[in-house]
């Protein structure tokens, strides 16, 4: 794995390139659709949207062998795109489609594919620190070689199950990386009001783990340092990166957004991860400005043809309604 400091430019081959870039699009525009969606009334319950933190996911993600896990959050349809899941079941579930990944009655806080190593969207705040740290456990009992990553937000740093997590992963020497998506604010809360601390990774240090903050917006920066996450966590025990990002959207589809300043907003703009990739390709990588199109055309088409899947599947019969349900 590449370590901080080489040499970026050659570290990647057109594929990849192309692979992280495709993913970005697909889900900025799966986001977007979800919200038109949601509009019209096709989509119910709520959707938490991850437009603007594309390059947490992908960069992170990209970094990932197969057999490795992760965890992710109430905004998780980045992280499920990134890791590869399939984007026709995941647009049936949202649109409550039997051939979604919970037979359309999970939405879009439980959608998991353990084919693909992911371990699940969690609507509970920091819920999937711990089922991280439990597969890191089952990871080193029994001898495999994989990390499991764990996506969680400013708000969930501040859970006691943060602290208890990353407690026992540093005493196991677990391997796990614990990813931060620090997007500023806990639902209408400013993360800059709920902790004393302006670095959220200077808490590793308690734990006795590396902590990192990285800017969150910048994908081969993420990717740079996953990897070394990777083979730290891998060799030596848990790691935590910060990664500094912003969502572009409200917390949820109900939250008004009056907490944000419009200048707030669009200075964040300034930075987003896609037209900074974008950039970095042509200048940094010599990629063709008609190639990036080809793949943003491609990542149109996927999205639509998702929505044509979902809303030819058939909606779940009322005969299953008690079918999977446990408690």
């Amino acid at each position: 794995m590449q370590a901080l400091g080489e040499n970026k430019v050659s570290y990647y081959t057109p594929a990849s390139l192309d692979e992280m870039y495709l993913k970005m699009w697909q889900i900025r525009l799966f986001e977007d659709k979800v919200a038109f969606l949601f509009s019209r009334g096709m989509i119910h319950g709520t959707t938490h949207l991850y437009a603007g933190e594309e390059a947490v996911a992908v960069g992170v993600c990209s970094a990932l062998e197969e057999q490795d896990l992760i965890t992710s959050t109430h905004r998780g349809h980045g992280h499920c795109i990134a890791k590869g899941i399939d984007l026709n079941r995941m647009m049936a579930e949202l649109l409550g489609k039997e051939e979604g990944y919970c037979k359309g009655k999970g939405g879009s806080m439980h959608i998991a594919d353990l084919s693909r190593g992911n371990l699940g969207a969690n609507g509970v705040v920091g819920g999937g620190i711990p089922i991280a740290v439990g597969a890191g456990l089952t990871t080193r009992m029994r001898g495999i070689d994989r990390v499991v990553v764990c996506f969680f937000g400013d708000g969930a740093a501040n859970e006691g199950v943060f602290h208890e997590s990353l407690n026992l992963a540093s005493i196991w020497d677990l391997p796990v990386v614990f990813v931060c998506e620090n997007n500023q604010y806990g639902m209408s809360m400013s993360v800059s009001k709920s902790m004393k601390i302006s670095d959220i990774s200077i808490r590793a240090a308690s734990y006795g783990m590396p902590g990192k903050t990285i800017d969150g917006n910048d994908v081969f920066a993420v990717r740079q340092a996953a990897a070394w996450a990777r083979s730290h966590a891998l060799k030596k025990g848990p790691v935590l990166l910060v990664c500094q990002t912003y969502r572009q959207k409200g917390h949820s589809k109900s939250d008004a957004n009056r907490y944000r300043s419009k200048e707030e907003i669009e200075q964040w703009k300034t930075k987003d991860p896609i037209p900074r990739m974008r950039q970095m390709l042509i200048q940094d990588y010599k990629m063709e400005p008609k190639r990036i199109d080809a793949l943003e055309q491609r990542a149109a088409q996927d999205i639509e043809e998702a929505v044509v899947f979902a809303q030819s599947c058939a909606a779940p019969s009322l005969d299953s309604v008690l079918d999977d349900v446990y408690a």
